[in-house]
């Protein structure tokens, strides 16, 4: 799984630890000078938080409430009030079909959605399955599962045929999520917004095919970029170049360290080459097999490689 290949470098973490960089929270000044906020740069970024992410406990009624994604680390992470409440590992489009980098919106939640195929040459490797056709929510040929979350254009955030989606380039240009992880993610939204269903309608939606739709108050902001360098908490991750965008050179590394504060002559450029991680090749949508509910050794590998190693800076 991608998910799992984070770089750990004792060579970077002495050379992190001797450099002097300050710890902590960074000054404005500091701040001001390297923030580069754009669509490619991880929100957990130390130059973008002052190095600490405050996490909480989700609240009901607090509808201060935005998603984020960064590709290559799998992780959506949903954030309240400006603290982290709750991260889940996700799969996401393949090459040749990836998602979208940038600002998106979700309107509405659609427990048992229906699927209209699109006019795409990929449909035609669906057995069974004609462009334009309705194909009813519990149809073995519906891919979208228990429910979706519409994000525009035909991007969506729907359900994960199992374990082995999370963490992997199995989609067509959509996120995928684990049925429970989705089940929670919506009924935090609704939670948060105070929206006007009912929990009883949620649990006869989950229960049946009947579908259910039901519409934000106002658009639910969802960030999505592409970071394959990031220190977060003043440790350094190298996320694998998922999409070949060229993200993992050695003056890309140079320049995290050298904006995170850390001086890097004392490295030399085949030190650099030889920390990023290996290539990749990624998993297709038909290696994704098992219950949607079913929690794997796999998935479990995903959550944690998201969430751990590294180079520790201090």
């Amino acid at each position: 799984m991608f998910a799992g290949r984070v770089l750990k470098s004792s060579l970077l973490a002495l050379l992190l630890l001797a450099s002097g960089a300050p710890r902590g929270v960074f000054s404005q000044q500091q701040q001001q000078g390297f923030i580069r906020y754009d669509r490619f740069e991880s929100e957990r970024e130390d130059r973008r938080t002052g190095g600490h992410i405050e996490r909480a406990e989700f609240e009901p009624g607090q509808p201060d409430i935005r998603l984020t994604l960064n590709v290559p680390s799998f992780r959506l992470t949903l954030w309240q009030n400006g603290k982290e409440v709750k991260s889940y590992t996700v799969g996401v489009g393949m090459k040749e079909y990836p998602i979208y980098i940038g600002e998106r919106e979700a309107r509405e939640i659609i427990w048992n959605p229906p699927w209209i195929p699109p006019a795409s040459d990929w449909v035609g490797t669906h057995k069974g399955v004609r462009p334009g056709e309705v194909i009813r929510a519990g149809d073995p040929r519906n891919p979208l599962g228990k429910l979706k979350i519409p994000l525009g254009d035909a991007y969506l955030i729907h359900q994960a045929k199992g374990p082995a989606d999370l963490g992997n380039l199995v989609s067509h240009g959509c996120v995928r999520m684990l049925r429970a992880d989705l089940y929670d993610l919506a009924e935090k939204i609704v939670a948060a917004r105070s929206l006007p269903v009912s929990r009883r309608r949620i649990e006869q939606a989950k229960r049946s095919t009947r579908t259910l739709t039901v519409a934000l108050d106002e658009p639910l902001r969802f960030d999505i970029n592409y970071d394959t360098l990031v220190v977060e908490g003043r440790t350094l991750y190298i996320y694998p170049d998922v999409y070949d965008r060229h993200t993992n050179t050695v003056a890309a590394l140079r320049d995290e360290l050298k904006t995170s504060g850390v001086d890097d002559s004392a490295v030399d450029d085949e030190t650099l080459r030889g920390a990023r991680p290996p290539t990749a090749t990624p998993s297709r949508s038909s290696a994704s097999r098992g219950s949607p509910d079913q929690t794997s050794e796999g998935e479990r590998r995903a959550r944690e490689g998201s969430r751990r190693g590294g180079v520790v800076i201090s």
